[in-house]
């Protein structure tokens, strides 16, 4: 509520900005998917533990925007000179959140319903890594012009989801667990996304091949939030404040401080 709330949109506008400001396309998708593009861009595991079916439709509500960005694109051919196509959407995201967690991930860490900016690309295969090196240098940038220490992890192969090729977790630093913890996931799909959704590229020859998917978290508040403020956190002897990094305070009404009322 109040400044909390004020916070946690102008965060979300704040990450739109800056990736429209990276060259790619805003958009707001579709919150509830088919199951011809949740089968196609996951796997009945992932899907059983994370989806939320509609009762009586064929519907599931998103877990993740990159989901409905991704099946934009199911059954299409696209010119080769169009690529790469870069999105960057928000949407609420809804997750069943199965199995046991820790006890530092009561709260606000892991929630059934909460508010993300992705981004996703797809692209000709010679350049995916390097749009992978791009994406998740993009999310370190934007957390460290708020004032968040974070860090990039390489996810092993052992501990990779069905379909990934590769993924990094970027981390940020939570002063009040003394350790980081994961705020944004990047992935590179390599062709396991396209060829199941049929997604296509035409080259100037008429010859086609499958294109390459990618996509990584932007930000995702409120578990975000945890970070920025424990990070952000003041005390002048007397009382509690937040400090608002200068590159949030236009989103914040111009406000350089959240007071303790």
């Amino acid at each position: 509520m109040g400044d909390i709330a004020r916070l946690h949109s102008a965060v979300t506008a704040y990450a739109r900005d800056f990736m429209i400001d990276k060259g790619f396309t805003y958009c707001i998708p579709p919150f509830m998917i088919r199951s011809n593009v949740v089968t196609g861009v996951m796997s009945f595991e992932e899907m059983d533990a994370m989806m939320y079916k509609i009762e009586g439709e064929d519907l599931y509500l998103v877990g993740t925007s990159e989901h409905s960005m991704i099946g934009k694109f199911i059954d299409t051919i696209t010119p080769e000179s169009k690529l790469p196509m870069t999105l960057t959407s928000y949407s609420p995201c809804f997750r069943k959140e199965k199995g046991a967690h820790g006890i530092e991930e009561r709260g606000i860490y892991r929630i059934h319903q909460f508010e993300k900016q992705e981004m996703i690309v797809v692209c000709d295969p010679a350049e995916s890594m390097e749009w992978f090196d791009k994406m998740w240098s993009y999310s370190v940038e934007l957390f460290r012009s708020l004032d968040i220490p974070v860090r990039t992890l390489e996810c092993c192969t052992g501990d990779l989801a069905d379909l990934k090729v590769k993924s990094y977790d970027v981390e940020a630093w939570s002063p009040k667990q003394g350790k980081y913890f994961e705020v944004c996931s990047c992935s590179n799909l390599g062709d396991a996304q396209a060829r199941r959704l049929g997604i296509r590229v035409k080259k100037e020859d008429g010859t086609k091949y499958f294109a390459h998917t990618l996509n990584n978290t932007v930000i995702a508040p409120p578990r975000m939030l945890i970070a920025f403020l424990e990070n952000n956190l003041e005390f002048d002897g007397e009382k509690y404040s937040v400090k608002i990094p200068e590159a949030l305070r236009p989103y914040m009404g111009g406000k350089s401080v959240i007071e303790e009322n």
